[in-house]
């Protein structure tokens, strides 16, 4: 089987099982494309919702929204749906959607590299190679949990675990356990386990901004009317996407209305928080928005408890089972949580993909950051795409939108593809001066806006630069991703092939510099 696979060729791999990679799958069978094979490292589909189990476990963005425009699910059962809920509807996407034949499990994706020759791409995984016309990298950033450098910490003699690897054979019952990290995850772990923990002790670099989380059961009455009147879940849907996009012009473009959300937020701490020691501890001093606003109504009671602790200062070292805070305070504990993200600005896979020069995406992207044309493609990786790719983060509203307008991307890729090869591989490499304007414009319209107001958040990289989030609604990325421009691309054809003479050619070589940016700026701003 393994020899078999080390000749076969696919038209399209796709990396990751997540919603990006079976929203790939869905769209290349709508666009006639039978060819090709989603790889995924884990025994399950479903990305960062599979992996993901911690207690508390759910998305913070509303379930009807939080879903495919294509397979809507009259049955959620709350307005904020939790993992396993999840998880269930992207098993049932698979199953009705006939992706089984097309998901390989267990297949961890060790190495693609570009072929210029061949004008494909050799895919290395765990199961054997296989070589590819496209690759979609469908990884998501939040695949590949972060850990700090903690001196110490290989010496701790209590359990240590991630929250994305949560253990659940370990019982927390009566443990003193410690909490690092105040994030999206953060606040569902503290509730769920302070109930039954000895002593939670909890670490804050930063406090974070809380809103009122609106959740609540969806009634049978509800669920019947959507499943008999799909048009009502529809109106469901555009009401919440409405609303998020009105919250994204404000965060974008009018920062200083915000001081009244915090308003809402401040009130949201007081009625839990009696302590005004503790409120004090709890409150940013940045404006909201700047890092992910979070969502729950059980964050601050459980915060309240007397069994609870706030550290508001960062994990220096670890000595033994004493964990020391940078300002010098020490704690006794029997396990720590880490709850402190994922690889956003430095993707793994980034590592692992070499190009058209022998660079690794990392390589090419070291001296000014992470980027990419329209979050999508990026220069001297030709055939190669992202599915939540570099500055396509939302701070408001649902990923699954940017999928989407990404996946009409990939299609229209495809045929741009076909349309040009007649018969023949070809490849579309993106042109530097095409990436190097969109992303001056995408960073100069974030320079105004609440995400780079001065706080530490995952929207930066390590050297402050913003390469994660999308500074615009996501009706403006559907636009800017609703078709390839070829003005943007250099197009790649094989040597032998009839549209090039028996040549090596790349389409269009001879557009002068000054010519691209001309045509560069006959498309679409990012803004």
């Amino acid at each position: 089987m393994a020899a078999e696979r080390e000749q076969e060729h696919v038209r399209v791999a796709v990396i990751g099982s997540g919603f990006g990679g079976l929203g790939a799958a869905v769209r290349l069978r709508r666009e006639g494309v039978t060819d090709f094979v989603v790889l995924e490292r884990r025994g399950a589909v479903g990305g960062t919702w599979n992996d993901n189990t911690y207690p508390g476990c759910a998305c913070d963005v509303p379930s009807h929204l939080y879903s495919f425009s294509f397979a809507p699910n009259p049955e959620w059962p709350r307005a904020f749906s939790g993992q396993a809920d999840i998880h269930a509807y992207l098993e049932r996407v698979a199953d009705t959607f006939g992706l089984r034949q097309h998901i390989r499990l267990n297949t961890e994706v060790q190495q693609v590299q570009w072929d210029p020759e061949e004008l494909r791409w050799t895919v290395r995984t765990s199961g054997g190679t296989l070589t590819a016309d496209l690759v979609v990298s469908a990884t998501g950033p939040l695949s590949a949990p972060s850990f700090p450098d903690v001196p110490g910490l290989e010496d701790f003699p209590g359990k240590v675990f991630h929250s994305a690897t949560w253990d659940h054979d370990y019982d927390l019952r009566g443990k003193r356990v410690a909490v690092i990290g105040t994030g999206a995850s953060a606040i569902q772990i503290i509730p769920a386990i302070q109930p039954v923990v000895g002593e939670l002790t909890v670490f804050q670099r930063t406090p974070a901004w809380v809103l009122p989380r609106n959740d609540r059961g969806i009634t049978q009455a509800e669920k019947w009317v959507h499943g008999k009147a799909p048009a009502t879940q529809k109106l469901r849907r555009f009401t919440l996407w409405g609303v998020r996009e009105l919250q994204t012009q404000v965060f974008a473009n009018y920062p200083n209305l915000l001081a009244t959300v915090e308003k809402v937020a401040k009130l949201h701490m007081r009625r839990a928080v009696r302590d005004p020691e503790l409120r004090r501890t709890l409150s940013p001093d940045y404006r909201i928005g700047c890092k992910r606003t979070l969502l729950s109504n059980d964050y601050y009671p459980a915060l309240a408890q007397p069994n609870t602790r706030v550290v508001d200062s960062g994990l220096k070292e670890i000595r033994g089972s004493t964990l020391v805070a940078a300002d010098g305070r020490e704690v006794e504990v029997d396990a720590i949580v880490f709850s402190t993200g994922f690889h956003v600005s430095d993707m793994p896979v980034a590592h692992q993909v070499k190009g058209a020069t022998g660079q690794t995406l990392a390589e090419s992207w070291a001296p000014d950051g992470m980027n990419a044309l329209r979050g999508t493609t990026t220069t001297g990786f030709p055939n190669f795409m992202f599915l939540i790719g570099p500055n396509t983060g939302l701070g408001t509203s649902s990923m699954i939108l940017i999928i989407e307008a990404q996946l009409n991307y990939l299609a229209d890729y495809v045929r741009k593809l076909d349309t040009l090869g007649g018969g023949s591989r070809v490849a579309l490499d993106v042109r530097p001066i095409a990436q190097h304007t969109y992303n001056a414009r995408l960073r100069e319209r974030i320079s105004g806006s609440v995400w780079q107001t001065g706080c530490r958040s995952w929207y930066l990289d390590a050297e402050g630069r913003p390469v994660a989030v999308w500074p615009g609604t996501t009706a403006e990325f559907r636009k800017i991703t609703r078709e390839v421009r070829l003005e943007e691309y250099e197009v790649l054809r094989q040597p032998n092939s009839p549209a090039s003479g028996g040549r090596s050619v790349t389409l269009s070589g001879s557009v002068s510099r000054g010519a691209a940016t001309a045509a560069f700026h006959t498309a679409e701003d990012p803004a």
